[in-house]
């Protein structure tokens, strides 16, 4: 690559996909500077694809893409011509790449809606390049298995539909064959995704498994979620028949193990059922994470890795995945924390923190799946919320929060309803349970999960004491063109976005609200949303408090923001929910009531010199932080 690098001096971003498996060609994308835009993001640059040799010498141009400022605001619109242009990595010198057949435009009605195309780098003068698969919806990933089988991957958003199809792509008159076809939000139906094997030129392939020296199969990897929590699988497909067979799965009852890669080698990526070797994970409640080889056929496994517990002053800290019932019957989970050695019958209801962020579905029996775990190790690293469990709260994390639009309808429609809906009922089991008092209850969340706080404050004043609310978007009038999984423009939910915006809603919030936010979020979370927030909170005389990190994205990386984060939130969570709060200035002595919203902003030099006075968390606080690499 040194020649590319000396010739390669054009004022140019490049991006370069290869070299190529005989590494004598390389496929670069160029975007040229004079044409960028400010409007649209680097995705939608004009940029050419050229192949290259790895002397330098420029072979031919694959395609010139102008500037995509045209793409539609519907989800599943593309750009035009020729995307996603790829190496095979099961092949030397071989392109693929697909083309939209409706312009683009996910509004028009077309069939097919993509083409998948290949083509040989040097093609023949005049020699079109074959057609893979025609799609009649849109095209989203491809898993390649040495010519002999490839797994195309079609979905619609709308429908949430997806396809899975079996290809054999080095084949004339293939007939493409649909392997799957399912609801991306059923996770119960979830087939899993083909467990994949690294080649000698570097790239991933599908493993190719034989069975006695006979057959063709491959494995199949999942999540195994079931209505008990998830169980990991591994499953022996049989490409040509269809058939699965399941070949392991996870403890049940105390483990959770995770399939992560086959170490077993062969040049071409076949292995033998009986000397497959698997790379894995195992932990439990309270075990950390430890790595192991399993080897077939006995499964017998070899411990790689012995970590000792990060954080041993929860290593006893109470795990429970509990289900409960919305008013309109959506069945939802949640994880509930409690402190070591705690019982709610002789300790009494504890000050709790629900931590969360709201999704969205097309069907309540998917929002009503459960997508998480018993068994899982519980992780400090950023998750700061569960820091709490130190100071004596009880966390309720990641309660679902299902905004569910069945059919033609749009959930946020119904947004404002549902989301107090969910918050009601988890704030009832908590209470129900007699591990929270009722009064005592903080809501917190970060981005879509901070614009789901600030909702709560203004439209259910009678479940929480307070709020935390991290780098969120509280005014969608910001946000014209959609976000999240909202597809309709401003101007065509006119109502909903207004209904939705936290902003318009201000003058109803009246508990205290903590807002952080990064100073540099790029994302359209942008920090003007929270100082917009906090001067209309202050406008209307609410008690608020505004932190603007120096120098920080969309999620925070240094470790004097992390730590001030978790001193605020501490400070925070005392003065404003926990039952006794302890000897904490008001809010006053450091934000008078009278100072500007710049004036209130705090920086580096304000940071934790008050941190020392919480002593029960130093030390947890530091061996979570020797867990974690941070930006200096």
């Amino acid at each position: 690559m040194a020649h590319l690098n000396r010739l390669w001096t054009y004022k140019c971003i490049f991006e370069v996909h290869g070299p190529k498996q005989d590494r004598s060609t390389s496929l670069r994308t160029p975007v040229h500077f004079t044409l960028l835009s400010s409007i649209v993001s680097y995705k939608r640059f004009p940029k050419k694809v050229e192949l290259w040799t790895v002397e330098g010498k420029f072979v031919r141009e694959v395609c010139d893409l102008p500037l995509a400022e045209d793409i539609p605001v519907a989800a599943n619109s593309v750009r035009k011509g020729k995307r996603l242009v790829r190496w095979r990595p099961d092949m030397p010198s071989t392109l693929y790449w697909v083309e939209t057949q409706d312009g683009g435009d996910a509004n028009v009605e077309v069939s097919p809606r993509d083409i998948v195309y290949m083509e040989h780098a040097e093609p023949l003068d005049g020699e079109k390049p074959p057609v893979l698969l025609k799609l009649d919806l849109r095209y989203r990933k491809s898993y390649w298995c040495y010519g002999s089988f490839t797994l195309v991957y079609e979905y619609w958003y709308k429908t949430r539909i997806t396809r899975t199809w079996a290809i054999s792509p080095d084949l004339k008159d293939h007939k493409p064959r649909l392997l799957f076809e399912r609801s991306s939000e059923d996770a119960y139906s979830n087939p899993g995704s083909p467990v994949m094997c690294r080649t000698l030129a570097g790239t991933l392939v599908i493993a190719r498994i034989k069975r006695n020296c006979e057959g063709s199969y491959i494995l199949l990897k999942g999540s195994g979620a079931t209505p008990k929590g998830s169980s990991p699988f591994l499953d022996l497909f049989n490409v040509n028949t269809g058939e699965k067979e399941r070949i392991w799965e996870s403890d049940k009852e105390k483990y959770y193990e995770s399939i992560l890669a086959v170490i077993s080698y062969h040049p071409k990526c076949e292995v033998q059922l009986d000397q497959l070797k698997l790379l894995v994970s195992k932990e439990s409640r309270r075990e950390i994470t430890q790595y192991y080889v399993k080897i077939w056929p006995n499964e017998k496994q070899v411990q790689i890795t012995n970590y000792p517990h990060p954080y041993p002053q929860l290593a006893l800290l109470q795990k429970e995945i509990i289900r409960y019932q919305r008013e309109d019957g959506v069945k939802l989970t949640a994880t509930l924390y409690l402190p070591p050695g705690y019982s709610p019958s002789e300790d009494g209801p504890l000050p709790c923190l629900i931590w969360s962020y709201p999704g969205e579905f097309k069907s309540k029996e998917a929002a009503g799946q459960v997508r998480r775990s018993p068994n899982k190790f519980t992780r400090i690293g950023n998750n700061f919320p569960l820091l709490c469990l130190a100071r004596g709260f009880a966390i309720l994390a990641d309660p679902t929060i299902p905004i569910i639009g069945e059919g033609n309808q749009e959930g946020n429609d119904r947004y404002i309803e549902q989301l107090v809906a969910s918050a009601e009922a988890a704030v009832n089991e908590v209470v129900r349970r007699g591990v929270a008092h009722h009064d005592k209850i903080a809501v917190g969340g970060h981005s879509y999960g901070a614009f789901m706080t600030a909702n709560l404050l203004a439209h259910a004043l009678h479940l929480f004491c307070c709020g935390i609310a991290r780098s969120g978007a509280y005014n969608r009038t910001l946000t014209p063109f959609g976000f999240q999984k909202e597809t309709r423009t401003l101007w065509e939910a006119t109502d909903t976005y207004i209904k939705m915006s936290t902003f318009m809603s201000a003058n109803k919030i009246k508990k205290p609200v903590l807002l952080i936010h990064g100073e540099d979020d790029s994302k359209v979370t942008s920090a003007m949303q929270s100082r917009q927030l906090y001067d209309a909170l202050k406008g209307h005389g609410m008690p608020c408090h505004l932190v603007i990190l120096p120098f920080e994205q969309h999620q925070y990386a240094a470790r004097e923001s992390i730590m001030h984060i978790i001193w605020e939130t501490d400070r925070w969570l005392q003065k404003y929910c926990a039952t006794n709060p302890g000897n904490i200035k008001d809010l006053e002595t450091i934000v008078g009531a009278s100072q500007s919203p710049t004036d209130a902003v705090l920086y580096h030099e304000a940071l934790t010199l008050n941190f020392t006075k919480i002593s029960s968390l130093i030390k947890l606080v530091r061996l979570t932080f020797a867990q974690i690499v941070f930006r200096k």
